[in-house]
């Protein structure tokens, strides 16, 4: 046997991490020992040393301060949302009462121009010139079309979202073509394509593949229930007129 002496539990170190498991089992240990909240001291940013209490009081402002701000930018994106909502509920409703196809062009570009603040905003119809010579819209074949864009736009209904080629901007933007540096093209149908609804911006990345593309969707879903009547009376009058 060894004659050298054991060392006492007194002797032996407390280690940090036994004092973490202590206070953890003992959640009470400070209320029966407020006293020693005021004498353990912490570092803080400043420099300076502060006290426990100091400490906690600083993380609740800090939280608080946190929520806060979380509160404020939950109700700003609640009253974004409601005028965003106003805007597309005027847009809808406009579109209803359009009594023909150049007041819906007219509509289109009021709302998405001055509302939105976009930049561009173009409805081409899929139809023979010949047939609506006196509309104010563009009109377009589906054979002018579909070699641009393949099969994507009318036979699979897939928009296209970021930028266009020259062929493909000066087709659906005329003019304007040069200027539009990115763009949404989304195809106008129901059951049939009967136009497309273009959308550009100045900015070559403010359109793009991740951009949230369903109010779009939704709007060209309404004009495609409201664009068929108001093309057939068209082209009535014409032949009418013929």
């Amino acid at each position: 046997m060894s004659n050298q002496p054991q060392p006492s539990s007194a002797d032996q170190e407390i280690t940090p991490e036994q004092v973490a498991q202590f206070l953890r089992a003992h959640p009470s240990f400070f209320v029966e020992h407020e006293y020693l909240l005021k004498e353990i001291k912490l570092p803080h940013a400043s420099g300076a040393a502060i006290s426990l209490v100091e400490r906690q009081l600083s993380l609740f402002r800090e939280q608080r301060d946190r929520y806060e701000s979380q509160l404020f930018d939950l109700i700003d994106t609640a009253r974004e949302n409601d005028r965003f909502f106003e805007k597309s509920k005027r847009l809808l409703m406009n579109l209803l009462d359009a009594k023909a196809l150049d007041e819906v062009k007219i509509v289109l570009q009021d709302s998405f121009l001055n509302d939105f603040k976009l930049d561009y905003c173009n409805l081409v119809l899929l139809a023979r010139r010949e047939d609506f010579p006196v509309t104010n819209l563009e009109v377009v074949t589906r054979e002018e079309l579909i070699p641009l864009f393949q099969d994507d736009l009318l036979a699979k209904g897939k928009p296209h979202i970021g930028q266009l080629s020259e062929e493909q901007s000066f087709l659906l933007f005329g003019a304007e073509s040069d200027q539009v540096k990115s763009a949404a093209v989304m195809p106008v149908r129901h059951g049939d394509a009967h136009a497309v609804l273009c959308i550009g911006s100045r900015e070559p990345d403010y359109f793009h593949d991740g951009l949230d593309s369903l109010f779009i969707t939704y709007i060209c879903e309404a004009l495609g229930r409201i664009l068929p009547a108001l093309m057939a009376n068209e082209l009535g009058s014409q032949m009418l007129v013929d």
